[in-house]
């Protein structure tokens, strides 16, 4: 068993990427020209959640619970502020559109010669908002992403 640190990640802002009805596939974002989001400090959460939706038989006197619909949680997403950053303008500029932008996330987990993980997907810009906090902290640039499709996940490969 193998793992790996958070450390080394790195994110990427794509273009505008409309959503569809069947699920990603890796082609669909072959023709992205990505800009790298830099100074990130924490990437959050991503994957989906089932609703819950319940059902009390009477006569088994029994609530049973199904699968609902898939909603992933919003991916909050920690940069130290960097005016320059073209990543970061761009996530800045895609909170004030309303259309779902390409994002990849690369890790830093290649065997030797080989590839990174990488985790493609959709999603909105909902917030992007700085924060301060104290005297001897880095000011931030927080910022939400809705996502809004499935995730498309490519494991390391060796060369």
């Amino acid at each position: 068993m193998t793992i790996y640190a958070t450390a080394g990640s790195k994110l990427y802002i794509g273009g505008v990427l409309a959503q569809q009805s069947a699920d990603f596939v890796l082609a669909d974002f072959s023709g992205e020209t990505w800009v790298q989001i830099n100074e990130l400090e924490n990437l959050g959460t991503l994957g989906d959640t089932s609703a819950e939706i319940n059902f009390t038989s009477l006569s088994d006197k029994r609530t049973k619970r199904l699968k609902g619909a898939r909603a992933a949680e919003p991916m909050q997403v920690i940069m130290g502020i960097d005016y320059a950053d073209a990543g970061q303008q761009a996530v800045i500029a895609a909170e004030k559109e309303i259309h779902d932008y390409a994002f990849k996330v690369e890790f830093d987990d290649a065997p030797a010669g080989g590839t990174p993980s990488e985790r493609y997907f959709i999603a909105k810009v909902a917030s992007a908002y700085e924060a301060y906090d104290e005297a001897n902290s880095v000011m931030k640039l927080n910022a939400a992403l809705w996502v809004n499709s499935n995730v498309v996940r490519v494991d390391a490969a060796a060369p």
